[in-house]
């Protein structure tokens, strides 16, 4: 797959990630992880969702709790098969060139626990850049808060394709409303590489 579109602007990462989670405090020795990455590729010139992407992590210092499971539907057996997060990084930055297109979350929260959990692990950040949709959303739109995903596809007009909470059919539909945007005059932020 070509770094860019057929009209020669660079083709975007949507992202979204699920992490281990529980209904309370977290437990002692334990952090939040991410367990999947999901992903669709965006192409800004056609205002297209060209595929969409699934990285299973398997964590390193947490366990998937039962309420984790009811909320991203992922199992304890499903992610213990998965790649370490220091290879779904290498597989971002290998795979989609996470290391020179946009990022593209629902909010900021998807950017952070990248961060945070590169830190943790000593694994090299693999975004360059990042655009929080959530925030953009609510400044084009003139909108008195931020909304949820679910809330923001609803207001769109648009139907919410898939599970709620999976990182794969959420950024799938993140990238309908990064479309939405664009066509109704939302202009993408121009940041140099490395900025």
């Amino acid at each position: 797959m070509s770094l860019s579109s057929h009209h020669g602007q660079p083709l975007i990462n949507v992202v979204d990630l699920e992490a281990t989670c529980w209904d309370g405090p977290t437990p002692p020795g334990q952090s939040n992880e991410v367990i999947e990455i999901g992903l669709c590729i965006f192409d800004p010139a056609t205002r297209e969702r060209r595929s969409r992407h699934q990285i299973v992590v398997k964590p390193g210092r947490s366990e998937v709790s039962e309420f984790c499971t009811r909320l991203t539907g992922w199992t304890a057996a499903q992610v213990a098969s998965g790649v370490s997060f220091a290879e779904a990084c290498r597989q971002l930055r290998r795979e989609f060139r996470s290391d020179s297109r946009l990022m593209v979350s629902w909010g900021g929260y998807d950017f952070r626990q990248i961060g945070r959990q590169c830190a943790a692990t000593s694994t090299p950040f693999p975004f360059a850049r990042h655009l929080d949709l959530k925030a953009a959303h609510r400044d084009f739109y003139r909108l008195p808060t931020r909304l949820g995903l679910g809330q923001a596809v609803e207001q769109a007009g648009l139907t919410f394709e898939g599970r709620a909470h999976l990182g794969a059919d959420d950024a799938w539909n993140v990238a309908a409303l990064l479309s939405q945007l664009l066509e109704d005059g939302y202009t993408l932020p121009v940041v140099s590489p490395g900025a």
